[in-house]
């Protein structure tokens, strides 16, 4: 369905018919990925003395699971400034609205030391003088490992400081990437490009320019044949009163 938009004094076209969707699917096996040093998901049925809530053991009705997991470290998820501030914050009242321009950048990280980053420079010219709300990047190179990836302990690519604040510097508000953090995994708490985003300067007491409506999603996979260039994007949390939910960020290419 193809549809005409009018959104932020822009007017264009897009093809609701042809969702791209970027997240990964949460699961309770070895294929899911996972951050942080924790373990897969869980997901069972309920069981009340010999009632198991699963219709193929015969005693129920209904599937009935437990689901537990970790935003951060499961898959795919959006964090408001409150993951990273004294006082509390919900993603649930940071996103108020879900549709908003992106665009989609690859990046190949460069070798700094013993890391690899994504430079201010490397944005920059990605972007080539573009504005939008959102920005979607894909590191080089792409591979699926990404979707089922164990993350811990292997030093993933991050995003440099002044990229971060380059990025918030011109405007946009919402900062998508396919790796586990926008920061380094062993930073010392120092957690320099999340700060520089949300523009946090003291994690104690909210400075009055920190941006309570910007928001990180971490851990998406964009698919090599989906081509760079602009997007809406449609952002969808769960309603949780959390620093983060998981997330389903689905794009439509404009036409």
């Amino acid at each position: 369905m193809k549809a005409t938009i009018n959104h932020n004094s822009q007017t264009f076209q897009v093809d609701f018919s042809k969702p791209i969707d970027i997240s990964i699917t949460l699961t309770n096996t070895d294929e899911n990925p996972i951050a942080w040093y924790i373990e897969k998901p869980v997901i069972e049925p309920v069981v009340f003395g010999d009632w198991i809530g699963k219709v193929s053991e015969g005693k129920s009705s209904t599937n009935f699971n437990n689901i537990f997991f970790n935003p951060h470290g499961h898959g795919t998820h959006t964090e408001c400034l409150g993951h990273i501030t004294k006082e509390f914050y919900s993603i649930n009242d940071s996103l108020k609205t879900f549709f908003f321009t992106a665009e989609l950048i690859s990046v190949e990280p460069e070798i700094h030391g013993e890391d690899f980053v994504i430079l201010k420079e490397q944005i920059e010219k990605a972007l080539n003088g573009k504005t939008t709300e959102a920005i979607v990047i894909r590191t080089l190179p792409n591979l699926n490992q990404k979707i089922s990836k164990n993350y811990s302990n292997t030093n993933p690519p991050y995003l440099d400081e002044k990229a971060s604040k380059f990025i918030r510097e011109i405007g946009i508000k919402h900062l998508l990437i396919d790796l586990p953090s926008v920061d380094k995994e062993k930073d010392e708490g120092k957690l320099l490009a999340h700060k520089a985003f949300w523009n946090v300067k003291n994690v104690q007491e909210l400075n009055d320019e920190a941006r309570l409506d910007a928001t990180i999603t971490e851990m998406i996979f964009v698919k090599g044949e989906i081509l760079d260039g602009s997007y809406l994007l449609n952002l969808q949390i769960a309603s949780f009163e959390n620093d983060a939910s998981p997330s389903k960020p689905v794009l439509y290419q404009i036409l």
